[in-house]
């Protein structure tokens, strides 16, 4: 087991959204929530964020979606193909509240991609060093800024974009973000996309959010997901994944799968 210092993995539950089956794995047609009849499946998609606590502080991976989003905060069409439903009791303050911690106290924030769902409440840490993916960071701020029909900016949302912070730093490479935390890199969904490897003191765990949306994803064999940047590359990150939880004896936690996060622990309980 790799020295670490990481002491608790909280899994915050931020609430799902809904959207046709063929958005998650590889389809044609897309439904949308006020014409459901072409969809085979609508289907729930849980959106969790993930707290560590560690021996220098607390690292926050992933932010969920803003509060306001069904609100006019995000596009029309966004909220037609993806509606959030989150009490209030699920957005992110309060599931950091369970863990008994404010957003001031984070200092560090890594997130996965600039989608929607991920990056969502990063008002709440001005004063945060944030962790992005390169590539992902630099095409989700050209497609919103070049373009001002906010309807044609995929899943970025401008005011996620916008908010400032302590500092953001551009990651394109593997690295160890602190002892028994480690960033690796998945492209394919996105043009970046970071996940996290995280060694407690019991287990392996690996986070790879939009890389792996759900166990039927995964496989073996692997399959396309319907919402893609690179499907080669796509492709390559779930082989990555593979490689590494079976190097390491880890646990994958599966990004959007109902079933699958059903047999979780949320937040205030933990992983040690």
């Amino acid at each position: 087991m790799k020295t670490s210092c990481v002491k608790k993995l909280y899994i915050l539950n931020t609430g799902y959204l809904e959207t046709d089956k063929n958005n998650v794995v590889g389809g044609w047609t897309v439904a949308t929530k006020d014409n459901p009849q072409i969809t085979n499946d609508w289907i729930k998609l849980p959106v969790m964020a993930f707290l560590l606590e560690t021996d220098n502080g607390y690292v926050l991976y992933d932010t969920g979606s803003n509060p306001e989003a069904m609100n006019g905060y995000w596009q029309e069409s966004l909220q037609q193909i993806y509606p959030l439903y989150q009490t209030p009791e699920q957005q992110l303050d309060k599931q950091l509240a369970l863990c008994g911690v404010k957003p001031e106290e984070i200092k560090t924030v890594v997130l996965s991609h600039m989608h929607l769902d991920h990056a969502g409440n990063l008002q709440l840490f001005p004063h945060a060093t944030v962790y992005v993916p390169k590539l992902d960071f630099m095409s989700a701020q050209a497609q919103v800024r070049l373009n001002p029909d906010p309807n044609t900016h995929g899943g970025y949302v401008k005011g996620d974009l916008d908010c400032q912070v302590a500092q953001y730093v551009m990651i394109d490479d593997d690295f160890e973000l602190a002892p028994g935390i480690e960033i690796i890199n998945l492209p394919g969904h996105t043009p970046g996309l970071l996940g996290l490897m995280v060694h407690l003191p019991n287990g392996t765990y690996i986070l790879p959010q939009d890389c792996v949306y759900s166990t039927e994803i995964f496989g073996p064999p692997a399959r396309v997901s319907g919402l893609l940047y690179d499907n080669i590359a796509f492709m390559k990150s779930i082989e990555k994944v593979r490689k590494l939880a079976n190097e390491y004896d880890a646990k994958i936690i599966f990004a959007h799968d109902e079933d699958f996060f059903n047999t979780l622990k949320c937040a205030p309980e933990f992983y040690q």
